[in-house]
């Protein structure tokens, strides 16, 4: 890279960081198109680079799951109950097909946050908006409403609260039919996720999630992992529909042709 290819992309994200304010409302501003840059949504803990599945085998080394390192905070595993860890075994055995992200489902909380597409977050005075492009998703940080759901969801119910200068967001009422990552990671309705969104600097959030279910784990435990803004010049989310391509998935035995 010559000098002049590095200045020229220093000179450009400065220019972006003089186009936004620093705070909206007293507090970090955090709008923008965000990623995560890791393997967390192949799977949370370590992991080594592996085939997708005999199926797969034209694929060659284009099907393969990269290996990638845990991102729970100190490392080690997700501290399952035993029956908890039996089922997560199941459903490992049983992907992709019994992978929600593979039927279209929306992805639930954190997974979402950590999938290998980018999100939006839009900040304004009051509550917030995070949007996803994988099957239209989206969900609302509500600042004041701090109500409960009446009936579970897929992406529950999100509350948010300042604290300092960290944007605290409290997700309850999943459905519990979410994974929480395709190595069948996964937990019940009776999740409560707690992120907490940090901004470092005009280009990077520090996030972290702290996941409690008692009929699942035997402790909360917290991932967390750093998020990159996109700074391209026409940055912008493109939609991922995927509901035309899950047809055959879902609804194989009905539409094979009668004997």
């Amino acid at each position: 890279m010559t000098a002049a290819t590095i200045l020229f992309a220093a000179s450009a994200a400065q220019a972006q960081q003089l186009d936004r304010p620093a705070t909206i409302s007293g507090h970090p501003n955090l709008n923008g198109i965000w990623q995560a840059l890791n393997t967390a949504y192949w799977n949370l803990e370590s992991h080594p680079v592996e085939g997708l599945s005999k199926d797969f085998w034209q694929l060659g080394a284009i099907g393969v799951i990269p290996a990638g390192q845990s991102v729970l905070r100190g490392g080690g595993t997700i501290p399952y109950l035993p029956e908890a860890l039996k089922k997560r075994d199941e459903n490992r055995s049983h992907w992709p097909a019994a992978d929600p992200e593979a039927r279209c489902y929306m992805l639930g909380v954190p997974r979402a946050t950590y999938q290998n597409l980018p999100f939006q977050i839009f900040q304004a005075d009051g509550d917030l908006l995070m949007v996803y492009p994988f099957a239209a998703t989206n969900r609302i940080i509500y600042m004041k409403d701090h109500s409960d759901l009446p009936v579970d969801s897929w992406m529950g119910k999100s509350n948010g609260a300042w604290e300092g200068d960290v944007l605290v967001v409290t997700t309850t009422s999943q459905n519990g039919q979410s994974w929480l990552d395709r190595a069948g990671n996964f937990a019940t309705n009776q999740l409560k996720v707690t992120e907490r969104f940090k901004l470092l600097d005009v280009n990077h959030i520090w996030y972290e999630a702290t996941l409690e279910d008692p009929q699942t784990f035997a402790r909360a435990w917290t991932i967390e992992m750093p998020l990159y803004r996109l700074i391209d010049n026409h940055a912008q989310l493109l939609e991922h529909k995927c509901v035309p391509f899950t047809d055959m998935l879902l609804y194989h035995d009905l539409l094979q042709p009668k004997q």
